[in-house]
């Protein structure tokens, strides 16, 4: 448990960040909640009892201040593109470890890209997209090789029951679409591919009870990324179901609403990673209640087992090459379904 440390979490009054500085707060942490909105700021920490830090990326002085004392540092501010840098240099002038819940393709590229050497240069930790999107698909893909230390292809498919989009969710996505243009993004023969034909739409049989669903094929999200970074896998793809991509795609759609004390959404999910080598499959599937609200359990199990030394290595790391990934999986028990299923030869 935390003991009492303080932990920085940049973003804290978004909607992820409150599930984030909640599941802080149960584990014994102290979060130190940071971010440019005072008032939102102020409402928070008044709310729980804690003193509130605020701070801006365009302003490294006020990243200091926020980070100053605690033990590590939690991004939960989108667009990541915007805050990533800033939060990360900041993590590395105070020597305490960076986690982020980023979902930005680009922002997790431009993660590895930038910081890897540095990162491991100064044995740092740097652990991005430590989320639903990112991480959990990367340590299910990643218990499902076992003891294969190379694969053909590795596919994760995402059955969301809806998607209510975040504001954050929403502006993120704009982000990605102004940088990226009208192409769409995927990972074949070990490089990234840039599209302009249109997604296909195929089917997924996922485990029972739901069976066989209709889904977008190479809706590339941010496991296509953390996959290949310490897997050797030359062919990632991601799949989401057909109704949850009419979701978050429309406008009108609104945002997430509580259905429970906790603040948790009615959405359900159901992540379904199969990796494949010569003709054989091996699967593990997870399913929970809430793709916001598990982020949490994700980057703050995360975090605790980069405080206590439970990690494989140092630099910038995705889920599945940091932590024992069967582990850390079994750890999520009270949050997550899981099922690791017999394995092939």
């Amino acid at each position: 448990m935390g003991s009492g440390q303080p932990v920085a979490v940049f973003g804290a009054y978004g909607h992820t960040g409150r599930f984030v500085v909640a599941e802080l707060a149960a584990r014994g942490y102290v979060p130190v909640p940071s971010g440019r909105n005072a008032q939102a700021l102020r409402e928070l920490a008044d709310g729980h009892g804690l003193e509130a830090r605020v701070a801006s990326v365009e302003e490294p002085s006020s990243l200091d201040r926020a980070l100053a004392g605690t033990v590590a540092v939690i991004n939960c501010a989108g667009p990541f593109a915007s805050t990533t840098g800033p939060v990360i240099e900041a993590a590395l002038r105070a020597g305490i470890p960076y986690l982020d819940v980023a979902a930005e393709l680009e922002a997790n590229l431009d993660t590895f890209a930038h910081y890897r050497e540095r990162a491991q240069a100064a044995g740092a930790v740097i652990v991005p997209a430590m989320a639903f999107f990112g991480g959990l698909g990367d340590l299910l893909a990643t218990a499902a090789m076992g003891d294969w230390t190379k694969a053909d292809e590795a596919h994760i498919a995402y059955a969301l029951s809806s998607w209510h989009p975040t504001a954050g969710t929403r502006l993120s996505g704009a982000v990605s679409r102004e940088r990226r243009g009208d192409v769409r993004l995927r990972y074949r023969g070990g490089q990234w591919e840039q599209r302009t034909d249109a997604a296909p739409t195929l089917q997924w049989t996922f485990p029972e009870p739901l069976g066989v669903r209709e889904v977008i094929g190479e809706f590339t999200m941010a496991d296509v990324v953390t996959v290949p970074q310490h897997l050797s896998i030359p062919d990632v793809t991601t799949y989401m179901t057909a109704e949850a991509v009419r979701d978050v795609a429309a406008s009108h759609t609104p945002a997430p609403t509580a259905a429970d004390e906790s603040g948790r959404s009615e959405q359900t999910f159901l992540v379904d990673a199969a990796v494949r080598s010569g003709g054989v499959e091996r699967r593990a599937s997870a399913g929970g209640q809430d793709i916001y609200a598990v982020t949490a359990p994700l980057v703050v199990e995360a975090l605790d087992r980069v405080l206590t030394g439970r990690t494989k290595t140092v630099g910038v790391a995705s889920a599945g090459e940091i932590f024992d990934a069967p582990d850390f999986l079994h750890a999520l028990a009270p949050h997550i379904t899981l099922d690791l299923h017999p394995q092939g030869a």
